[in-house]
C-alpha cells in the first residue's frame, strides 16, 4: 500500500518514484492519494510520521521512498556528500562539444585544436555556472582564493573572466587581452588551490562549478587552472 499526497496544485515526485520501484520490483501497489493538506496531515498524526508518502509491505510500514530504496538493498544518494561528479560532467561535455567541431570542419577530430577548443569551452562552461549565483559563488570563493581575499570584488568579477578569455580563445581573438587574462585568473587560482589543499591541509568545497555544489577542494579544481595557464602559455608561445 502506498500512500502519497496527489492534489491539484502538486503530485508528490517522491510518491511517483516509489510507486515506480513498487511496481519494478513485481509489486501490485495499492495506490492511495492524500487529496488536501488536511487529509495528509491527519493521516501522519494517525500513523505517527512526519513526511509522504508512506509504503506498507504486507501490513509493515517501510516508510518513505529512501526507506524503500533501502529495504530493497538499493543505494540511497546523501545530499551532504561530496563528489566529483558535476565537474567531470563539465568537462565531459566540453570534450564532445570540442570534438563536435572539429568533425564539422572535417579536420581530424583528436589533434591539437580540439584540445584548445576544449580548454577554451570547458573554462565557458565552468564560467555559466558560477554566473547562476555569482554572490554565492563569489562567497565560497572567499574560503580559498588569495587574491578574493584580499579584493572581495574579484570573486564577482572573476565568472566574467573566466567567460571572456574563453570566448576569446575560443574565437581566437585579442589574444593580447586573453593571454593576460587567463595567465592571472589561472595562475593566482593555482596557487590559491596548491596551498588550501597541499599545504595548509584544509578540507574545503570548491567554487568551480558554482557556489551551491559539493565538489571538494583539490586535484580536480587544481586542473581548471592549470589547464587555463597552459592553453595562455601555449598561445604565447606562437606554436598553437
Amino acid at each position: 500500500m502506498l500512500y502519497r499526497m496527489v492534489m491539484p496544485g502538486h503530485v508528490c515526485p517522491h510518491g511517483l518514484k516509489a510507486r515506480w520501484l513498487l511496481r519494478h520490483k513485481g509489486y501490485e501497489v495499492e495506490d492511495h492519494w492524500l487529496t488536501s493538506r488536511e487529509e495528509t496531515d491527519a493521516f501522519k498524526a494517525a500513523h505517527d510520521v512526519r513526511t509522504t508518502p508512506q509504503i506498507f509491505i504486507d501490513g509493515e510500514r517501510i516508510g518513505g521512498h529512501d526507506d524503500l530504496r533501502r529495504h530493497f538493498g538499493l543505494k540511497v544518494a546523501d545530499p551532504n556528500a561530496t563528489s566529483y561528479t558535476p565537474v567531470l560532467a563539465v568537462f565531459a561535455v566540453g570534450a564532445l562539444l570540442a570534438m563536435a567541431f572539429t568533425a564539422i570542419e572535417a579536420m581530424p577530430i583528436l589533434s591539437v585544436v580540439t584540445v584548445e577548443r576544449f580548454i577554451a569551452i570547458t573554462m565557458m562552461l565552468l564560467a555559466m555556472l558560477k554566473l547562476q549565483d555569482v554572490d554565492r559563488f563569489a562567497t565560497m570563493f572567499l574560503n580559498y582564493d588569495l587574491l578574493a581575499r584580499r579584493y572581495v570584488p574579484y570573486g564577482k568579477a572573476y565568472p566574467f573572466l573566466e567567460l571572456g578569455a574563453g570566448v576569446l580563445m575560443l574565437t581566437g581573438w585579442l589574444d593580447w587581452l586573453s593571454i593576460p587574462v587567463a595567465l592571472f585568473i589561472g595562475g593566482i587560482g593555482a596557487v590559491s588551490v596548491f596551498k588550501a589543499v597541499y599545504i595548509e591541509k584544509r578540507e574545503l568545497k570548491c567554487a568551480c562549478v558554482g557556489g551551491g555544489s559539493n565538489v571538494p577542494l583539490g586535484f580536480v579544481s587544481l586542473t581548471e587552472n592549470i589547464m587555463m595557464v597552459a592553453m595562455a602559455l601555449w598561445m604565447l608561445s606562437g606554436i598553437h
